[in-house]
């Protein structure tokens, strides 16, 4: 079954741009895959944002979506999207009901950037050039981006290395992709085509010079992009050499076609070259090139004066391209995004087998005198929560589960459902809480190793206040590599300082339609309740997780000022002791 995705690029769809031949490549590919594929983008051309305001009041239904005009992209401000384009794309993501939203270049402040940002669908990021990674500037804003990408893809090796650096994670590396009966070699004439690049002129030169003892040759000096100005040329050579400029894959093809051999610029398209590949061409591109230049000139005079090892090389150069197609990267494009959809639980519709249980109000986050910073006593914790009306509070202590197990001994005697837990520190990827336990867990384990030491005594996983950055957290890779061993996801937490944090963790959950959980994490009796979940009344933990089924989350915030400044007072108190 088809997916709807949406591919988000930076660049302004009415200008060419590599970037752009990649998208539109790819979304065609897509489509014959049977996927809905919308192209979000800017664009200058009148007629595509008359196009994109019809679609939008339509729903989104368009193959291209032009959200608004073009604007100037700087990484060293902020994001320069106007509003009324901010807007756009809020309306073209709501609309769309996308499975899967795909931004292009991301590191860059752009439409790509804020559609990751704000999208309530899986999302995936691409990179394609490693120059293009310098937003956001902050570190918790990345780290905030990236906690929202499921999937993190690079158009080679060095993009990928260089996007590492900033946006850390596992990078599935494609090509950029060629349309092949575009770039269909042609009858070769002696011609020599140089990306030209003002800023490597050495490289040209030293191409210039092995013309000159190749007659009959040709060059062509190729320009790919606007404002690049001209080579300066002997008037020996004027003749035989040529300034071409072609800015997108259709323009080129016809200059490549004919070519027989291609040098690219040291800092050149990825793309150009492999268009090169798949005309047929025969690629001057020697190792260490990029510090000797000179040794281009050699290459190409060794591929001018040896036809049969020229045509050798023009026969690998096309074989080579043949496996990076638009559709073989739409190909494997479609496995990551049918891998991520496969994240995503399914939402279960069976009627509630606890229908007829009465609802009681649940804490799931609370700590006893057993933890190093709290000072309440068991038998006073479980007297105050059956006070206020609770009917159900998970005990997590730090580390310990000696408290917990003292006050499901006191609630025998109430109307009190206590589930012994503990809240556990892992080895550098914060804190995971285990309910329904029997035995303590020691601190120290791997995040893994912690799941699995829950469930080796039945228990259920927990993860408290997952985007929490005040505190040590999962990181991002971790977390979504223990999606399916996770089986609460608190999504409200009483006592986080930023109530963004909750926010984030609602989003979350709601992507991949997790079981949600809330507690106050109460350290003083006076927080207790604060955070709390409406449910059914349960029995063990199998009735326990098909009561969250049907829980709603209950907000009764108080003055978080007021929470810790008993709690201070009160160690305070202990430390005078």
């Amino acid at each position: 079954m088809g997916l709807r995705i949406c591919l988000v690029t930076p660049f302004a769809w009415s200008q060419p741009h590599d970037v752009n031949e990649h998208v539109a490549g790819v979304a065609t590919e897509l489509r014959r895959l049977g996927h809905s594929v919308t192209i979000l983008a800017s664009s200058n051309r009148a007629r595509d944002l008359a196009a994109g305001r019809r679609s939008l009041l339509d729903g989104a239904e368009a193959e291209l979506v032009a959200v608004g005009p073009a604007v100037p992209i700087s990484r060293r401000s902020r994001i320069g999207v106007p509003v009324g384009v901010r807007a756009n794309l809020s309306i073209a993501l709501a609309l769309g009901r996308f499975d899967v939203v795909h931004g292009f270049e991301p590191g860059l402040p752009s439409l790509s950037y804020l559609a990751l940002r704000d999208a309530q669908a899986l999302s995936m990021a691409t990179f394609v050039s490693p120059d293009r990674l310098g937003y956001p500037p902050g570190r918790a804003q990345r780290e905030r981006l990236l906690g929202r990408i499921d999937a993190l893809v690079a158009t080679s090796a060095e993009t990928a290395a260089a996007a590492a650096e900033r946006f850390p994670g596992a990078y599935t590396v494609v090509s950029p992709g060629v349309d092949l009966a575009l770039f269909e070699p042609g009858p070769k004439k002696r011609r020599i085509v140089v990306e030209w690049r003002a800023t490597e002129r050495p490289l040209f030169r030293s191409v210039l010079r092995a013309l000159e003892d190749l007659p009959g040759w040709e060059l062509v000096a190729l320009r790919t992009k606007p404002l690049m100005g001209r080579p300066t040329l002997g008037r020996e050579l004027r003749e035989r050499v040529s300034v071409r400029s072609a800015r997108d894959g259709r323009a080129r093809a016809a200059i490549l076609g004919e070519a027989a051999i291609f040098v690219p610029a040291a800092g050149g398209l990825a793309r150009v070259s492999l268009e090169a590949a798949a005309a047929g061409c025969a690629i001057a591109a020697p190792a260490g090139v990029a510090t000797q230049p000179e040794l281009a000139g050699a290459e190409v005079a060794r591929l001018g004066e040896d036809e049969r090892f020229r045509t050798r090389r023009q026969e690998a150069a096309r074989a080579s391209a043949e496996g990076q197609s638009f559709a073989a990267v739409a190909g494997r494009l479609d496995e990551v995004y049918r891998s991520l959809a496969g994240r995503r639980r399914r939402p279960t519709r069976t009627a509630d087998p606890l229908v007829d249980r009465e609802w009681i109000l649940c804490d799931l986050h609370m700590h006893t005198s057993w933890s190093h910073d709290c000072s309440v006593d068991a038998a006073d914790l479980v007297g105050y929560a059956d006070g206020i009306g609770l009917g159900a509070i998970a005990v997590t202590d730090h580390n310990v589960i000696g408290g917990a197990l003292a006050a499901a001994e006191l609630a025998r005697d109430r109307d009190l459902i206590v589930i012994p837990g503990e809240e556990v520190k892992t080895d550098g990827q914060g804190e995971v809480i285990g309910l329904f336990l029997e035995r303590e867990i020691p601190r120290g384990l791997s995040f893994a190793d912690t799941i699995a030491a829950i469930r080796e005594q039945g228990g259920l996983v927990y993860l408290p206040h997952p985007f929490d950055r005040m505190h040590a957290i999962a990181d991002p890779a971790t977390l979504h590599r223990h999606l399916a061993d996770i089986d609460v996801f608190e999504v409200y937490n009483a006592r986080l300082l930023f109530e963004g944090y909750n926010d984030e963790a609602v989003r979350f959950a709601a992507k991949y339609n997790l079981t949600v959980g809330a507690g106050s994490d109460a350290h003083v009796l006076q927080g207790v309740g604060t955070g709390a979940l409406r449910m059914r009344a349960f029995d063990g933990p199998e009735e326990f997780l098909l009561s969250l089924r049907t829980a709603h989350v209950l907000r009764r915030p108080k003055s978080l000022v007021y929470l810790q400044g008993l709690k201070w007072v009160a160690q305070a108190k202990e430390r005078v002791r």
